[in-house]
């Protein structure tokens, strides 16, 4: 595993690899375990768009497996004022061992582990988030077990996250259907490509695609970069709420997760997120152990 810039890389066998090494990262810290895996080792943190959870959990992780992170924002680089992505990679290949960018153009990822010479790592873009999901399956697996046969339901906006939960979910042998408005879906090589390889739905029902659901799924229906679009955007997805009549449809010990942040109230209600609570705040926890696991693979 050299890179991850998105989770369509990853083979199954890689992703399970992924997560039993989180698994056993999380047992260690538990025990109060502090193994230096990553001693002496630089990562470079570029964020182009803001964070909370992947910000504290890559900086952290780092520190706890014994390396450094470096903080780089657009006022901190030259790619901020225009230099070009391939010069930033190869300059920055010559001081680090690693490079995680949260930022807007897959692209851009893409560029950087092209023209660079180190591990890249996509914390985030508009076209997917790895990281995220890897999160989720670590969250999942503890709490059933196993993928084989649940179903994972996704209500809302088909965006970066439904793109990566859906490959998430194929791959590791779930079905995976979600309800969107028209205009909003998923892209639509990704969608091909679920149906081609294993169990999709795409409906217009909340309820509908909630149906006998295992795992049901939301995020925010205006993402970072599009809040000018809110007003057009609630208006489009008022029909698309994780609430109680959603959970009604889903099978009994249905889990909820939610990458955050949340706006209670809009995708989903107070009431079914303070009920899963403790499944929601979990899966952001484990978005620390599933990252150091990626840190070490792709800094062996």
């Amino acid at each position: 595993m050299k890179h991850l810039l998105k989770l369509a890389d990853l083979s199954r066998e890689e992703i399970l690899s992924v997560l039993n090494l989180a698994d056993q990262l999380k047992y260690e810290r538990k025990h109060g375990v502090f193994k230096e895996y990553l001693k002496g080792k630089k990562l470079g943190m570029i964020f182009q768009k803001s964070s909370t959870r992947t910000r504290v959990s890559f900086e952290v992780g780092m520190y706890e497996l014994g390396g450094n992170a470096l903080f780089l924002s657009n006022r901190d680089l030259q790619i901020g004022r225009g230099e070009p992505v391939e010069d930033t990679a190869r300059v920055l290949s010559r001081y680090l061992d690693a490079i995680m960018i949260r930022t807007f153009a897959q692209q851009e990822v893409e560029d950087l582990a092209k023209y660079g010479s180190i591990p890249v790592i996509n914390g985030l873009t508009d076209y997917c988030h790895p990281c995220q999901v890897l999160a989720d399956l670590m969250t999942i697996r503890e709490r059933k077990g196993a993928f084989k046969g649940l179903k994972m339901c996704f209500v809302g906006d088909g965006n970066n996250m439904a793109n990566s939960l859906m490959v998430g979910a194929v791959r590791t042998g779930m079905s995976f259907s979600i309800a969107c408005p028209k205009g909003y879906e998923p892209d639509k090589d990704l969608m091909a490509w679920a149906k081609e390889n294993g169990s999709f739905t795409l409906t217009r029902s909340a309820e509908e695609a909630a149906a006998d659901a295992d795992v049901v799924y939301t995020d925010v229906w205006a993402s970072m970069g599009q809040e000018d679009e809110k007003a057009k955007r609630e208006k489009a997805f008022a029909g698309y709420q994780v609430n109680a009549a959603v959970m009604a449809s889903a099978k009994p010990d249905a889990m909820v997760l939610h990458c955050l942040p949340a706006h209670r109230g809009e995708e989903i209600t107070a009431e079914v997120f303070e009920a899963h609570a403790d499944e929601i705040f979990e899966e952001a926890e484990n978005r620390l152990h599933a990252q150091k696991a990626v840190l070490c693979k792709v800094m062996k």
